[in-house]
């Protein structure tokens, strides 16, 4: 249940002057200008913006014990959520970690060069962890979805498999955080260490909601799309479930003995991403989800042994 009590006839000024978090969601969603007395349903239908999604982006983008229910997510534009999960990549990409690596560069000024090239190697790798993610998205989930509204061949991807990722970006922002806090030398700027901290924080609290938004609402929105068209029944059909190929049967065995799916990919020479795939597809194929199902399922037919299993 949402906790803000807000509805779309509210003037959009009110929204921002009770969270000034707002102005970050009215960017990315391409609200701007001169509020004046402009409400919420006003400013949507300028935008083309369905009302009703905004206010459950709104609330749950201010308030982390917000959740939408069936219902708003049956009403909601998925179109609209996607919109602003793509223009939070071009912030995150082309402002947040620019702006970031500015001061963190600034503030490791003091550091000798071996401590500079480390935690810049570490920063760097981030980055391109974050690009990759972001970059698998734009490829392969925002276009599932147009194909899911239009109507059209979205294929045999199911939409969980898009949210396997983000247990180790959200980790990492927080090893930044404590590195900063802990670990810097004294002779490190302190107003800019501060300054560099509420930056990551922010962003910390950002990328999480971002995360949030994939995972409790724009997942769950595409599910209700899949399992209202042909595609779910394909996919519960028994009698049109395909083989594993070579290459998924070598990845449930991977899955199966416990390897992670980066442990996966270094193993066959393949991207994290190419992993999840596969193990979409073995999904589908098997109509088996959970891990352990899977190793039974391996088990069963013959692709590992008992003792290869912790």
């Amino acid at each position: 249940m949402t906790v803000t009590d807000t509805n779309p006839n509210m003037k959009l000024s009110e929204l921002v002057g009770r969270n000034f978090q707002v102005i970050g969601l009215l960017e990315r969603l391409g609200v701007r200008g001169n509020f004046g007395d402009k409400t919420v349903a006003d400013v949507c239908s300028s935008q083309d913006m369905d009302p009703g999604t905004f206010m459950m982006l709104y609330d749950f983008y201010v308030d982390e014990r917000f959740k939408p229910t069936e219902k708003m997510l049956r009403e909601g534009s998925i179109r609209d959520v996607a919109e602003y999960l793509h223009r939070s990549h071009e912030y995150y990409l082309d402002t947040a970690l620019g702006s970031l690596s500015d001061l963190l560069y600034r503030l490791l000024a003091p550091c000798n060069e071996t401590q500079k090239k480390v935690f810049r190697r570490f920063y760097q790798d981030y980055e391109e962890e974050l690009n990759r993610h972001f970059d698998f998205e734009e490829k392969h989930v925002m276009p599932y979805i147009r194909a899911l509204t239009e109507g059209g061949d979205a294929g045999d991807s199911a939409i969980e498999s898009f949210t396997d990722d983000h247990n180790s970006i959200n980790e990492k922002i927080s090893d930044l955080k404590n590195l900063v806090m802990n670990s810097l030398p004294e002779g490190c700027d302190p107003a800019l260490r501060m300054q560099t901290l509420y930056m990551i924080c922010s962003l910390e609290y950002d990328l999480g909601r971002h995360t949030a938004v994939e995972e409790e609402i724009l997942e769950p929105m595409a599910q209700m799309l899949e399992n209202s068209g042909s595609q779910s029944r394909r996919r519960s059909s028994e009698d049109e479930r395909e083989a594993l190929s070579d290459r998924e049967k070598e990845i449930l065995v991977g899955v199966a003995k416990g390897l992670l799916n980066k442990e996966i990919a270094d193993m066959y020479n393949i991207s994290p991403y190419t992993v999840i795939t596969h193990r979409k597809n073995i999904t589908r194929k098997t109509g088996i989800k959970s891990v352990a199902g899977l190793t039974v399922y391996a088990l069963l037919n013959g692709l590992i042994d008992f003792n290869d299993v912790d």
